[in-house]
């Protein structure tokens, strides 16, 4: 089953995805045409957490070595953008580029949890769509605030696919589409650490609770965007999440 969450006439609602995803049942059980909707973030999480580097081919895209451990960083709710929505380049960036990648929610509290029983505790699958910014990055290993924290920059949805539905999520394609072209591709096979060992290293140190999410990294496929590009990450056995790039206007 596909969760997500809209805005429809004034108020917000959890709604289900049809079969054709051509319509939403809302949680007051009207039926409404995804056409008369805004689509919002499919959750609102308290935690957020996000890895860099995660994927080899990435890692030797940017000639960097691959990390020991997972390295992780942290991501406000006020990144989170819904589908169909617009993030702005900012004025004084030429070289920002998008990361599709796949997210973990969580469904219940976790702390200490071993490998073997990981997806015990997701509810299910999303997709991120995590801008960089290029010119405002320190260090590759730790972006900065403003790299992956900007309001508005990390599209995520369009909505949340039940885990059971998906076989296996260590085996699923990604790519990102610019303007139709395909400029990225990859399967999260190919991820350093995969989702099970992410869980128990997280909840080795800190304790994750229902709706938190987890952003599992991006494969290789660094291209530049412009003002006016539509992008579409996309992820097998979930759908494709669409966004417009639009520059910031310059003061």
């Amino acid at each position: 089953m596909r969760h997500a969450r809209v805005a429809y006439r004034g108020g917000v609602h959890a709604a289900i995805v049809a079969d054709d995803a051509q319509s939403l049942r809302l949680d007051d059980d009207r039926s409404v045409a995804v056409s008369e909707v805004t689509w919002l973030p499919p959750v609102d999480p308290g935690t957020i957490v996000a890895l860099g580097l995660n994927y080899a081919d990435h890692a030797s895209e940017l000639a960097l070595e691959r990390p020991a451990e997972p390295l992780v960083f942290l991501k406000t709710r006020s990144t989170l953008l819904g589908h169909l929505g617009v993030t702005s380049r900012p004025a004084d960036a030429q070289h920002m580029h998008y990361e599709c990648e796949l997210v973990v929610v969580m469904g219940k509290t976790a702390r200490n949890v071993p490998r073997e029983r990981a997806y015990e505790y997701v509810r299910g699958y999303t997709i991120a769509n995590d801008y960089a910014i290029r010119e405002y990055l320190e260090n590759y290993y730790r972006p900065n605030l403003r790299v992956k924290n900007r309001d508005a920059c990390t599209p995520l949805g369009p909505w949340i696919v039940d885990r059971d539905d998906i076989r296996d999520p260590m085996t699923l394609e990604l790519s990102t589409r610019v303007n139709g072209r395909i400029v990225q591709a990859g399967n999260t096979r190919d991820m350093l650490f995969d989702i099970p060992a992410l869980i128990a290293y997280l909840t080795s140190f800190m304790t994750l609770a229902q709706d938190d999410l987890i952003l599992t990294g991006t494969p290789r496929g660094v291209v530049y965007l412009e003002h006016g590009d539509l992008v579409s990450t996309e992820i097998e056995g979930i759908g494709a999440l669409v966004n417009t790039i639009v520059d910031e206007p310059r003061s």
